[in-house]
């Protein structure tokens, strides 16, 4: 019969990569770590079955910032050229990492080199690993810790079936690109409580991506969010834009939204259908970025567009519910389909909102990105002549691709290829009089290709 050893692991200044690896690949049946108090360094470590890591209150778990000691955690899904990450796993079992200490990651110093003054952000390093990637893993549990100064994606759960994240904290350099907080992708049976998100890339996010095989994640089900707070100066609560299989049973509940970019978005782009999403009892703080970063100041955003119409064209988005809604924005609410129709059964019941003028007049324009010019396959890495990979493209007039004039000014509500719109009681304050390139009417309906 396999023992079930709790290790007591001392802070020391020594790495602990090589001691903790062997504690998980020797160790048969139920294992439980346990980091007391202090500093403890490590590289990249490979989760195993049956293990739990719980790093006690006055712990800090420190990951040890050098590209190269996450050479042997590579994984299978590439994101922003990443394909390592600090804690991975593929194919395991009851994980657990819990506790009420730290894990820090020096993202915003040690893989950074100067700033961009023009988008107030960090100029980040090229090569960047995640902090934990699941593939192919069942039943987690994240609970009680603080994740802090993460260099890329914070946590990134892939096909992964039985997810629990509860009272985490999750704290990024607001200035660090492509630190999301949480991305769920094509995950099924996701409880997200009574946690919070701040970051300067999208809050929670759920994708349904494809590996460098090929094969795909999978769809994302049953996927629920509660209690939570989100800051973000991308998306705070995101689904797409990587979309290649379906959306089914999403739900979004008593969220604050702070001081973000956009609030509640939905990006079809990949093929996946997006059918049944839930936003209710949602607070917005919305304000202006610059026109590099997508959006500005939307409470809600939902757009189908095709970026792969030669393997996928955009799947149609349905069957979603906003209701209870409340706060302020510096641009509008806008639902943009290509075709009439790519966007339908959508209704937004109580939201109250008040639409103020911001500094930077980018609000004035809705924003389609990413399109297909916004590929990394169209463009040669590094090229930054025409604008910056996966971000913003230059047209040939000198505009960045995407961001379209309001037709007639900003109003508070757009529309553009929908059907089946539904709303009731809906209730937006706005300045009088409207600031210039405001449009006089509440609700604008542009038609699409058929």
């Amino acid at each position: 019969m396999s023992l079930s050893p709790t290790i007591h692991i001392a802070a020391q200044p020594d790495d602990l990569t090589e001691q903790l690896q062997t504690l998980f690949d020797r160790h048969e049946g139920m294992l439980h770590i346990v980091l007391e108090p202090g500093i403890h360094r490590c590289g990249g470590l490979r989760l195993r079955s049956n293990l739990t890591i719980e790093i006690v209150k006055g712990a800090e778990l420190h990951f040890i910032p050098d590209y190269e000691a996450y050479a042997h955690t590579m994984v299978a899904i590439v994101a922003e050229e990443s394909d390592r990450a600090m804690m991975t796993a593929v194919g395991e079992s009851d994980i657990a990492l819990v506790g009420g200490g730290r894990i820090f990651c020096a993202g915003s110093t040690l893989y950074t080199h100067g700033e961009d003054g023009d988008m107030g952000t960090l100029v980040a390093s090229r090569y960047r690993p995640r902090i934990l990637v699941l593939d192919g893993c069942k039943n987690i549990r994240i609970e009680g810790l603080r994740i802090d100064d993460s260099p890329m994606w914070t946590m990134h759960f892939a096909a992964c079936d039985t997810i629990q994240v509860k009272g985490v904290a999750v704290d990024n350099d607001r200035r660090m690109p492509n630190t999301d907080g949480i991305v769920i992708d094509g995950c099924r049976n996701v409880d997200i409580v009574d946690s919070a998100f701040r970051t300067a890339d999208d809050g929670i996010v759920l994708k349904t991506t494809r590996r460098e095989d090929g094969s795909l994640t999978g769809p994302c089900e049953n996927v629920s969010v509660r209690n939570c707070v989100v800051e973000s100066r991308s998306c705070a609560l995101k689904l797409g834009t990587e979309s290649f299989s379906a959306f089914r049973n999403i739900s979004f509940e008593d969220v604050r939204i702070e001081k973000s970019n956009r609030g509640l978005g939905i990006f079809s782009r990949d093929g996946g259908v997006v059918d049944g999403v839930r936003f209710v009892r949602i607070s917005v703080d919305c304000h202006e970025t610059p026109a590099g970063f997508w959006g500005s100041g939307e409470a809600i955003t939902i757009t189908v567009l095709d970026r792969r119409p030669e393997e996928f064209p955009a799947g149609k988005v349905c069957n979603v519910l906003i209701e209870d809604v409340e706060g302020t924005i510096e641009g509008a609410i806008n639902m943009v389909a290509e075709t009439e129709g790519g966007i339908s059964d959508i209704t937004l019941r109580n939201i109250a909102l008040e639409q103020k003028a911001g500094p930077l007049k980018t609000g004035l324009r809705y924003d389609i990105r990413p399109t297909i010019d916004d590929r990394f396959d169209r463009f040669p890495i590094g090229d930054k002549s025409a604008g910056r990979v996966n971000a913003w493209r230059f047209g040939p007039d000198g505009q960045i691709i995407g961001l379209i004039a309001y037709p007639g000014g900003m109003p508070a509500i757009f529309t553009k290829g929908v059907s089946n719109l539904v709303t009731e009681n809906i209730r937006i304050g706005r300045p009088e009089p409207l600031p210039e390139n405001w449009n006089r009417e509440i609700v604008v309906n542009a038609a699409a290709s058929s």
